[in-house]
């Protein structure tokens, strides 16, 4: 079963589909059950990739992950925009008198920026496996966490 991927595959990708592969989805109690026993550096191999942490919808697109790099996009779009609407309008008035807004928009901005950089690295590794695995084509970038 895993002698086609010993071939294909680096060996933190095998560690990583075997975990998946034993231990289920990351929404699931035995998968939870399992990281846990694992040491720190394993439990960090086999939930965050570094590279789609600093490169989040690039590295999707380029490992044919391009319909959740989408949907993600999508998503954060809308995200942004609402926030803008809600928050930053309804709070303009009273900084522009204190010079704030541009302050407010910064702070804003790096809260998403670092929110979305971890989520692209929690979803990347799942996502392979799923893509690769289970020959998953889903639009769902959160499948197997919610």
């Amino acid at each position: 079963m895993y002698a086609d991927r010993e071939l294909k595959y680096p060996r933190k990708w095998q560690t990583r589909f075997v975990f998946f592969d034993r231990h289920g989805a990351p929404n699931t109690k035995a998968y939870r059950a399992a990281l846990k026993q694992e040491t720190f550096l394993r439990r960090i191999l086999i939930r965050i990739n570094f590279i789609a942490f600093f490169f989040g919808f690039i590295y999707f697109f380029l490992i044919g992950l391009w319909r959740k790099a989408l949907s993600m996009l999508a998503l954060s779009y809308a995200i942004n925009r609402i926030t803008e609407l809600l928050i930053t309008k309804a709070l303009m008035w009273h900084l522009i008198t204190l010079g704030g807004a541009f302050l407010l928009n910064i702070a804003i901005s790096l809260v998403y920026m670092l929110l979305y950089m971890v989520l692209w690295g929690l979803l990347a590794n799942y996502a392979w496996y799923l893509k690769e695995v289970k020959n998953s084509t889903s639009w769902n970038p959160f499948e197997g966490f919610l």
